[in-house]
């Protein structure tokens, strides 16, 4: 079973993932590389002394990420993985889907599913309600990885720039107001299950599993109209999943 103890260790294992996905020509890399991301700002918060509790938040990235990387492990190597995972991880087979998709499905799985489990298995009981501000202040290092996000984004679809300037980047805040929305629903879950007795906690997780997969599937079936814009996101993207690999590492 694929195991962190440190982030650097988990920086060293999604830098494994990222490559075996570049040979593979994978799309599960789309994710890696934003969560590798992610993981390096966490890491340079702690670093930095931006967190109440530094050594409490390491832990927490700690659990939170293996969470992902026991998934694609038990994935890759045919294994049971939570149901969301497997929807997100299948969707990379897909090439009817554009790259914020795969980047929305992974997101979409590890805050709503991933993100409440770890927090209540770092802070049991009632320690779960001392880190709820360092909690929240997560939420500033994805959004200052959102205008870096829409960057590269326009360069795997040129047509981006001009609309980023027409909508004067209205998108960034939708992105914010997604993932803020499911780091509350996230907190609301930690909460829950921080109090439950196990097997009352499998079962929450069960059903928070499902929610998560309908979730996913109304990603990669947004309807009609929404589906006709993406088709045309589609046909001017980068084909390549290494090109758009290496434009998303910058």
């Amino acid at each position: 079973m694929l195991q962190a103890t440190t982030i650097n260790e988990v920086l060293t294992h999604l830098d494994n993932i990222i490559d075996w996905s570049r040979n593979r020509q994978s799309r599960i890399g789309y994710f890696a590389i934003l969560y590798r991301k992610m993981t390096a700002a966490v890491r340079d918060g702690i670093d930095n002394n931006s967190f109440a509790g530094s050594a409490r938040m390491a832990r927490l990235d700690v659990i939170f990420a293996n969470r992902y990387l026991q998934a694609w492990d038990a994935y890759v190597n045919e294994k049971p993985c939570p149901n969301a995972w497997c929807a997100a991880f299948d969707a990379a087979e897909k090439k009817n889907l554009i790259v914020l998709q795969h980047l929305i499905l992974g997101i979409n799985t590890h805050i709503n599913l991933d993100l409440g489990i770890a927090a209540a298995e770092c802070c049991p009981a009632s320690q779960i309600h001392d880190l709820k501000n360092d909690f929240e202040k997560i939420n500033s290092v994805i959004a200052s990885l959102t205008q870096s996000m829409q960057d590269t984004l326009a360069q795997i679809w040129l047509p981006m720039r001009a609309i980023n300037k027409i909508t004067d980047k209205q998108q960034d805040a939708v992105i914010n107001f997604s993932i803020n929305m499911a780091r509350k629903v996230s907190w609301n879950n930690a909460v829950v299950l921080a109090t439950r007795k196990e097997e009352d906690k499998k079962n929450y997780i069960e059903r928070m599993d499902a929610d998560v997969v309908c979730i996913a599937e109304r990603v990669k079936n947004p309807g009609l109209m929404i589906s006709l814009m993406l088709a045309i996101i589609r046909i001017r993207e980068t084909k390549s999943v290494s090109a758009v690999m290496d434009i998303l590492l910058k």
